[in-house]
């Protein structure tokens, strides 16, 4: 009885050891966040010449600062969402959600960054209506926000982004489709695993963490779903998640 009445305060102890580092990492990275995020519109603002013209130099130099801060605040939200998907000691507040209004929500979140990058963006709405699903719905968005992210920012100038959502066998199931740079054969077995970046996704974007696919993974994985991805024959890819109903 002792030696689990030790066990058991040893096992409270490290439970709130994770509490207590996981509380300074969301605390840090928030702090970090807005520092961020501030800077991002003082240079956006310079870029737009909003405080007067920039010489060609000063201009280069601002655009290299706003790519870094960009960098860096990406890196951040990663670390935030990371966190919050890993950390064992927060739950998951599952709640049935309209999966379709969600998609449509995320997709108009979208919206400006795929008319300037010249991308359409597509959503192939199902008939009949589906389901609502019981899920956590702040981390089945950054699931889909990832996910459609990462095919606007992958695809080719005037390419098409499509998602498709449908019921099947007590599980909705999710496509994002690209025509973009694709995944190579080689990278196939590491896409899924913290901080991987391939090759041409990096010559696509430099700014990345390696973070998205993963946390994506994880979370999918919390909501005992299944996330994979297959590469099509005319070019780009679809990745698919796949959630149960209930």
């Amino acid at each position: 009885m002792e030696e689990i009445e030790k066990l058991k305060n040893e096992n409270e102890q490290l439970k709130r050891m994770n509490e207590n580092k996981s509380d300074i990492i969301s605390i840090t990275t928030h702090q970090l966040r807005t520092s961020f995020s501030a800077l991002k519109w003082i240079l956006k603002m310079f870029i737009e010449g909003d405080v007067g013209n920039l010489t060609d130099e000063q201009n280069e130099l601002i655009q290299k600062a706003y790519v870094s801060n960009e960098r860096m605040l990406r890196l951040v939200n990663d670390l935030l969402i990371l966190n919050h998907s890993e950390d064992i000691s927060i739950s998951y507040n599952f709640k049935k959600v309209d999966i379709i209004k969600l998609i449509e929500q995320i997709i108009f979140e979208f919206y400006g960054e795929s008319v300037k990058k010249e991308i359409g963006l597509i959503f192939l709405k199902p008939e009949p209506e589906i389901q609502e699903i019981n899920c956590d719905e702040e981390m089945t968005r950054v699931v889909l926000q990832n996910l459609i992210e990462n095919s606007i920012k992958y695809s080719n100038k005037n390419g098409k982004v499509f998602v498709s959502v449908k019921e099947e066998d007590g599980f909705i199931k999710i496509s994002v489709h690209d025509a973009g740079i694709g995944i190579k054969e080689e990278d196939k077995d590491n896409i899924f695993k913290k901080f991987f970046r391939a090759h041409n996704a990096i010559e696509k974007d430099i700014v990345g963490s390696g973070l998205g696919l993963f946390t994506t993974k994880n979370i999918v994985e919390k909501h005992n779903g299944k996330i994979w991805f297959e590469n099509q024959k005319e070019g780009g890819t679809t990745f698919f998640v796949s959630l149960p109903i209930k």
